[in-house]
């Protein structure tokens, strides 16, 4: 702050008012300025407004809100509070004016009463007080100042003492920590009386000498359970919509990646895993994945074990594969393609215990016994070794094709010149981006057409999406390549006419049509493969089970059209048309809470009354 001359009249001030006690001014009709001495015995404030004197006219300050909070400082020191009145604005300077009042000034107008019979009338705190202070702006040199143009410390009503003033309202602030202590209190039940009663003591101070009253605290807590309420029904409105968006997203996606999410960690450490993963928990509300799909790491293996003790972790083998040649290729050299051969034999284990004896002789041959490389691939061992996955269900993502998905989508996301500050502003809009990019470019799968000509075949095209028929079809051409022999025991031994694999043992029961394969391909992505097809082709079975078909893998409609007891094909029409109604029906209902209640009611209701309704002509046959 420095001092505005005003018809060229200096303002007499005995020390300047911006508390720095290296600053001074001339005084009028006196050129001398203070002397070293004074200078080295004055004060040093504390802080900017530990000395804060009367404003007066010609008072410069930087901007309106320093002016405001020096006004409001003296103000309170004096026993009164302000505040902000009208501004004035230009269209070349802005807003030029600025009017800071005493609480008390003007009168309140009249309002209108309400429609009551004893209306309650309160009494107005306001008595056309003149305190005040104008701003006004000035622009010199392209630097804008403000200085007070008007001020005024007279006063119609008591100013208030120290323990008096800090009940008005203006300075009644509640800091946050207070604020975070009072919900935490509030949540654990506590009245809002008990709550101050804490307050005071944990403060140690004296009944009634909070920087706030029980009535701020009400508010606040009043205030708080509102905002949570509004939020609460805003999230769920938009938690319905989303899903709704997702669902119709996710829809014959054709086996294809999408991103639902995604996370920027600081560091690839244990602890960092651990909060993504709880942080995704919460997000689907408890709920554990069945599997989980990730690279080769041991922090992120130990904060899945942590987190998620139930799901099936799994590493992508291209992953290990494509890490293989820089991680051995310099330590082995020449040798680097007989090790990796012995690893791809490895690959092809039938059990663990033969793939931990194999390992033992592949290290110590190559010497790779101390390598930390080849610790982490064993360490990991069960969630890459084939023959421990097999088990695990990961819907045909182990596939190349499904890895190139998943590295071309990523690419449209981000690449190796997206700089750390361009990720973070623009990480929302470039992800957001790439997944509306990712739905308009699905590539439109159509039903191939039929090569086997076996009936099982026709069956399945009726029944699955076109991206699982085509799976599943491939898996019957190449059926035809195995020979089957039948036990005596039962099981049936199915190899490859050319003895290109190992044999597989499949098991199959007639009576509840059950079938199962050693190699454990349905359990692992969903579609029968060559070997139960086979047998289910030697027993002169001409449909596949119904269990087999996943509703992952279906058709929007999960029920099957079947031909009536005249033998005539009906459904297909029937079952699209009521699709389409039951489709509408949850968009309708899932738009309100009140819609979704009476959706629910009548459809119990329209159970009944349809399970109470005699078949006359049954659509499907067991």
């Amino acid at each position: 702050m420095a001092l505005k001359p005003l018809n060229n009249i200096w303002i007499r001030r005995q020390q300047c008012p911006c508390g720095d006690w290296k600053c001074y001014i001339r005084l009028e009709e006196d050129e001398s300025t203070i002397t070293k001495s004074e200078i080295e015995s004055t004060p040093t404030p504390t802080s900017q407004y530990d000395t804060v004197f009367t404003p007066y006219v010609g008072q410069i300050f930087t901007t309106d809100d320093e002016a405001f909070e020096y006004y409001s400082t003296f103000a309170r020191k004096s026993g009164f509070s302000i505040r902000k009145a009208r501004s004035t604005e230009s269209q070349n300077l802005g807003v030029y004016r600025r009017d800071f009042v005493c609480y008390r000034s003007g009168f309140n107008q009249p309002r209108k009463k309400a429609n009551v019979e004893h209306p309650r009338e309160r009494k107005s705190v306001r008595c056309g007080c003149d305190g005040k202070l104008y701003l006004t702006k000035e622009v010199v040199d392209g630097v804008s100042h403000w200085y007070v143009s008007q001020f005024s410390n007279v006063h119609n009503h008591e100013l208030l003492e120290d323990d008096q003033v800090r009940l008005l309202p203006a300075y009644r602030k509640i800091q946050q920590s207070d604020q975070e202590r009072i919900l935490l209190l509030s949540k654990a039940g506590f009245p809002v009386n008990r709550i101050v009663k804490l307050l005071e003591l944990e403060k140690g101070v004296v009944s009634g000498q909070l920087p706030f009253i029980e009535k701020d605290v009400r508010n606040f807590v009043r205030a708080c359970k509102k905002s949570v309420q509004e939020n609460d029904a805003f999230m769920t409105e938009k938690r319905e919509s989303d899903t709704l968006e997702l669902l119709e997203c996710c829809k014959d996606n054709n086996g294809k990646a999408m991103l639902l999410g995604c996370v920027l960690l600081q560091d690839e450490s244990c602890r960092s895993f651990t909060w993504a993963l709880q942080t995704f928990v919460r997000f689907m509300r408890g709920r554990h994945p069945q599997t989980i799909l990730t690279d080769i790491d041991t922090g992120l293996k130990d904060a899945i074990g942590r987190e998620m003790p139930n799901t099936n972790h799994v590493v992508f083998m291209s992953h290990i594969v494509s890490k293989l040649a820089s991680w051995f290729s310099q330590t082995l050299g020449s040798h680097y393609e007989e090790f990796r051969a012995g690893f791809d034999m490895l690959c092809r284990a039938g059990n663990v215990d033969e793939f931990e004896q194999q390992w033992d002789l592949l290290v110590t041959r190559f010497g790779l016994v101390p390598d930390r490389h080849a610790a982490l691939l064993y360490s990991c061992r069960a969630s890459w070794l084939p023959c421990c996955i097999r088990e695990h269900f990961v819907a045909q993502t182990m596939t190349s094709e499904f890895n190139l998905s998943i590295d071309s989508f990523l690419k449209r996301v981000v690449d190796g010149a997206t700089c750390m500050q361009l990720l973070l502003e623009e990480s929302a809009l470039q992800v957001s981006a790439a997944a509306s990019l990712a739905k308009q470019i699905l590539p439109r799968f159509t039903y191939p057409s039929l090569k086997t000509c076996m009936p099982m075949e026709d069956h399945a095209r009726g029944i699955l999406t076109p991206y699982a028929f085509s799976v599943l079809q491939n898996e019957m051409v190449l059926s035809v390549q195995y020979a089957v022999a039948e036990m005596a025991n039962g099981p049936f031994i199915v190899h490859h006419y050319k003895k290109m694999e190992g044999e597989c043992c499949v098991i199959w029961n007639p009576e509840n049509e059950e079938i199962q394969c050693s190699c454990k391909e349905f359990e692992h992505s969903g579609i029968l493969c060559r070997h139960t097809l086979r047998v289910l082709t030697v027993k002169n079975c001409f449909h596949i089970p119904e269990q087999y078909f996943l509703l992952r893998w279906r058709q929007e409609s999960p029920h099957v059209a079947t031909e009536n007891q005249n033998g005539q094909g009906i459904g297909d029409d029937s079952a699209q048309t009521f699709h389409s109604l039951t489709e509408t029906l949850l968009t309708e209902s899932m738009i309100s809470k009140d819609r979704l209640d009476y959706a629910n009611q009548e459809l119990s209701l329209l159970i009944d009354r349809v399970r109470n309704t005699a078949p006359a002509n049954c659509l499907y046959q067991p």
